[in-house]
């Protein structure tokens, strides 16, 4: 007896379409962030004071959320809107690979910042727009587990990508080895752009609030929101001082090779993809807040290890950090989004995720900005103190705030 096909859910069809669009959407990223973004800095000429601007000022225009928050409220559907920022976004990052053939040398670097300021600034709407959709597409009693699932899968991926893209820069050094990275990165592009068009486009649940200030006092109002994210959007200073930095730290002060680096941040990323479901799991049992909180000493260690290469050969210290890094910091994202789409309104949702974007993005601003001056003030220090001193300082206090003002917050508020 013939039995019919058994019918795929729409709800699962979206959830599938979400993630295959995340594959390519990651061998992009990784190929054109990351260590290879600060390496392909260094390439153009850049500085430890540009390399700190560049990675920093992405999180900057996430203050242009909030107007975003509002404007999209005129939307009846977000679709459209997230299709033409994204290719904006694409588009731009992914044309910086042709400066040194279009440039003379001297312009490298200013071109670099304008077309990479510009594809984030789009970037910014099209992620609003993204987490606004994707929020709406991901039922809340599967969340937690479902973000696990899809952020183990796509770094596993990564961490093949940053292998492979180490290996390639190693064999083929300077312009011809990012050549290459552009053109995998080119390719990867085309296809996630395709993926766009296959979300679906669910009707938008607009705010009761119409005029611009009264939205805006809605996330403000919120007690439990506004002290958890003004405490996140502290804590995340105080990590971006020296963590998107570490690349620049291996590469420019250690001197360690890209393969080493590559090797690194795939350790990270194992990492990572090995929390993604333990956090994912625990999250079904406990509050994205509470979780939030034992994501912190994890990070703190992961900068307060670099003192041991004042004991230890580099190599099992920068694993040790790493590891750290990747168990602390891939909780705190997934936890961090699972807060911003989870605990908040859905009406109001986009003016919360916006408001925490917004401070936290100002925050992860400023860090990197500073702590790249910080290594450029250091150039003149002991080695101790440009290898590991900084790092290791930070770490502390991170670790002290942890376990005081993190302790009373996220702990309390449940």
């Amino acid at each position: 007896m013939h039995r019919p096909q058994r019918l795929v859910s729409n709800q699962r069809k979206h959830l599938l379409t979400a993630t295959w669009e995340g594959v390519p959407a990651v061998i992009y990223q990784t190929l054109l962030g990351g260590p290879f973004l600060t390496g392909y800095l260094l390439y153009l000429g850049a500085e430890s004071r540009e390399v700190g601007f560049v990675l920093a000022v992405t999180t900057f225009f996430n203050i242009l959320q909030i107007l975003t928050a509002y404007l999209i409220q005129r939307l009846q559907y977000r679709k459209k809107a997230m299709i033409v920022f994204t290719i904006l976004n694409r588009l731009m990052w992914g044309a910086t690979g042709v400066i040194p053939f279009v440039f003379d040398k001297q312009w490298w670097l200013p071109a670099f910042l304008v077309m990479y300021m510009g594809a984030f600034i789009a970037g910014t709407v099209s992620g609003m727009l993204w987490t606004s959709i994707i929020s709406d597409i991901v039922p809340s009693k599967v969340r937690g587990r479902y973000f696990g699932i899809r952020n183990t899968i796509l770094n596993a991926l990564g961490a093949v990508v940053l292998f492979v893209g180490g290996m390639i820069l190693d064999r083929y050094p300077g312009g011809t080895g990012f050549l290459i990275l552009f053109i995998l990165a080119w390719i990867a592009i085309a296809v996630n752009l395709s993926l766009f068009f296959l979300y679906p486009d669910p009707p938008f649940e607009h705010s009761k609030e119409r005029e611009f200030w009264p939205m805006v006092k809605k996330p403000l109002a919120d007690q439990p929101f506004i002290k958890s994210t003004l405490f996140l959007g502290g804590w995340l200073f105080l990590q971006t001082l020296v963590v998107p930095l570490y690349s620049y730290a291996m590469l420019d002060v250690l001197h360690v090779s890209y393969a080493v680096v590559s090797i690194m941040t795939v350790a990270q990323t194992a990492i990572m993809m090995m929390g993604f479901y333990v956090w994912g799991n625990l999250n079904a049992r406990f509050s994205n807040r509470r979780l939030l909180f034992w994501t912190l000493p994890i990070i703190a260690l992961s900068c307060l290890s670099w003192g041991l290469l004042s004991l230890l050969p580099v190599i099992p210290v920068l694993l040790l950090s790493h590891m750290l890094l990747g168990a602390g910091v891939g909780g705190f994202n997934q936890l961090a989004f699972n807060f911003m789409i989870g605990d908040t309104p859905k009406g109001d949702r986009p003016m919360f995720i916006a408001m925490y974007s917004a401070i936290t993005g100002l925050a992860s601003f400023l860090g990197p900005m500073i702590g790249g001056q910080v290594f450029k003030f250091m150039e003149g220090t002991p080695d101790w103190i440009q290898q590991y001193g900084f790092q290791a300082f930070v770490g502390m206090v991170m670790l002290l705030t942890a376990f005081t003002l993190g302790r009373k917050i996220l702990r309390d508020i449940i």
